[in-house]
């Protein structure tokens, strides 16, 4: 070999000596497995000899999976994401964690996904902290009644069906009758009251989940609402952990002892999500083809709306899940459910919405079971018999459709009802104070409102409630801050509302004698 060709070898051999001198081999030890078949958005592997239930696994390029059946030889996994990407034959990595989410401050005035990722254009997200999406609800030694009011602005609500800090309220109704309306709008009123919102969309379109957000922002309303969005085009899997996430993220200011008010919009698409996962995994289905264990999956998830006492933090958080009905039919099965898991529920009746009374709250079908002990005592003492006098009214006036002959006091009753259900008209957007409110039901249940033309009806109702807070700013400041209503102050509501209202009247329940058609 000349001298020539020892150069070169050395100067070949001797960069590769060095380097291997430089490298140290490390030992990795990692449990793998491999996908035998792909669905839309789940995936079956087979290979792990170790595996907990609801496990995280990775398939790598940052697509996640939850082992969410777990068999002797396959498991069947629920892809966070697109599975165009994955491939028969792809490895699959344990990674010995849960779903978790970043929490904390950071989050308010932010849009994110299910796995806490920023969907808006605001930046990185600096979390504090991460929660996983499932944890166990508050034990019954930990939580506290119900016995503050979380007011809507909402006269039909706050009056006849009012909520309570820590309650779950059900709103349903057929698609397209103001079920989002009425969770936005109590989103925005809580503008002075401290409380901060999470709304969770689930399965919504993202143009509609669009103007949500538009319109907190609009309202200044964003600055104090997390927003997490699992939207119809994405995976289900993100639409099922979805509100579980929701709930962790607001679980985490409870526990600093605020009050948090959350919004699941809506269930039903959280259902038919589960449903599309369990089938493609083979799970026995049952009735409506929905999973057994359909109903646990949404008590777990509303079991953790609590108000908590002091020694615990006395933070609570309301829930305000949506579902949708079909062919206002609320005995199917996910309303049901639903029904027997919540506090209460709102109907929304499309009828009532055809008729443009908005909101299109059916009082009689709507009920709350505890918010009536948070009610503020003014509601109770000119509202306590609202719904069973709005549900007679309804009754009576279905009655005289057949054109029966009445009497004056029934004639008089069928006036007076046509006015409350004049005063519980609302418009979308319009918050009414608690002395708004309290003035206006006080004038339509006192009879103020009985010899007003039903046309003149919301132009007089404004002009009483300025009347009340012009002439008794000192009663409506002490209703404001929670205070009963005296005889005195009612006297006293009643007569300046009364002299705003003379110039108004006439034509009143003498032009509604006949068959009750007017």
């Amino acid at each position: 070999m000349t001298l020539r060709d020892e150069i070169g070898r050395a100067a070949f051999f001797e960069p590769l000596e060095t380097l291997l001198e430089d490298t140290r081999p490390e030992l990795e030890v990692a449990d793998l497995a491999h996908v035998t078949s792909v669905g839309n958005g789940v995936a079956r592997v087979v290979g792990f000899t170790d595996l907990h239930a609801d496990e995280l696994v990775s398939f790598g390029a940052g697509l996640m999976g939850i082992a969410s059946s777990l068999g002797e030889r396959e498991t069947g996994v629920m892809v966070l994401g697109p599975t165009e990407s994955i491939r028969p034959g792809d490895r699959v990595r344990r990674t010995h964690r849960v779903v978790d989410v970043p929490v904390g401050r950071a989050l308010l005035g932010r849009v994110v996904d299910a796995l806490g990722r920023p969907l808006d254009e605001a930046g990185r997200l600096e979390a504090e902290d991460r929660a996983p999406v499932e944890r166990t609800a508050p034990p019954i030694m930990h939580r506290a009644p119900v016995e503050v009011p979380l007011q809507t602005g909402i006269k039909a609500v706050d009056a006849a069906v009012p909520v309570g800090l820590g309650q779950r309220q059900l709103i349903l109704g057929d698609r397209q009758t103001g079920k989002t309306a009425i969770a936005v709008d109590t989103i925005l009123n809580q503008a002075d009251s401290g409380v901060v919102s999470v709304y969770c969309a689930v399965g919504q379109r993202a143009s509609a989940v669009a103007r949500v957000i538009q319109r907190l922002r609009d309202e200044g309303a964003l600055e104090r609402t997390v927003v997490v969005a699992a939207s119809g085009e994405d995976a289900p899997g993100l639409q099922f952990i979805a509100p579980y996430a929701a709930t962790s993220i607001a679980e985490a200011f409870m526990a600093e002892g605020r009050d948090v008010l959350i919004v699941y919009d809506d269930l039903t698409r959280h259902a038919r999500a589960y449903r599309e996962i369990s089938l493609l995994l083979r799970r026995p289905p049952g009735r409506e083809a929905y999973p057994g264990d359909i109903f646990y999956i949404h008590s777990r998830l509303l079991e953790r709306a609590t108000h908590l006492r002091d020694a615990h933090g006395g933070g609570s958080l309301t829930a305000l899940p949506v579902i949708e009905t079909q062919a206002q039919n609320i005995s199917a099965y996910i309303p049901t459910n639903l029904i027997s898991i919540t506090d209460g529920q709102i109907y929304l009746s499309p009828k009532l919405f055809e008729k443009g009374q908005l909101p299109a709250i059916d009082v009689g079908k709507s009920v709350s079971r505890v918010g009536g002990k948070a009610q503020l005592p003014a509601y109770r003492a000119v509202a306590g018999d609202l719904r069973l006098f709005y549900t007679q009214f309804e009754e009576l006036e279905t009655f005289a459709r057949f054109g029966t002959q009445m009497d004056e006091e029934t004639r008089t009753k069928l006036a007076r009802g046509r006015r409350v259900r004049e005063i519980l008209r609302q418009s979308e957007g319009l918050h009414l104070s608690v002395p708004d409110q309290i003035a206006a039901l006080l004038a339509a249940t006192s009879g103020l409102f009985d010899d007003i033309p039903v046309e003149n009806i919301a132009r007089a109702e404004r002009r009483a409630m300025d009347a009340a807070r012009k002439n008794c700013e000192e009663i409506t400041t002490r209703l404001a801050e929670g205070g009963a209503l005296e005889d005195a102050d009612r006297d006293a509501l009643l007569k300046a509302m009364e002299g705003a209202l003379d110039d108004m009247r006439g034509g009143g329940s003498g032009g509604e004698r006949g068959d009750g058609n007017a």
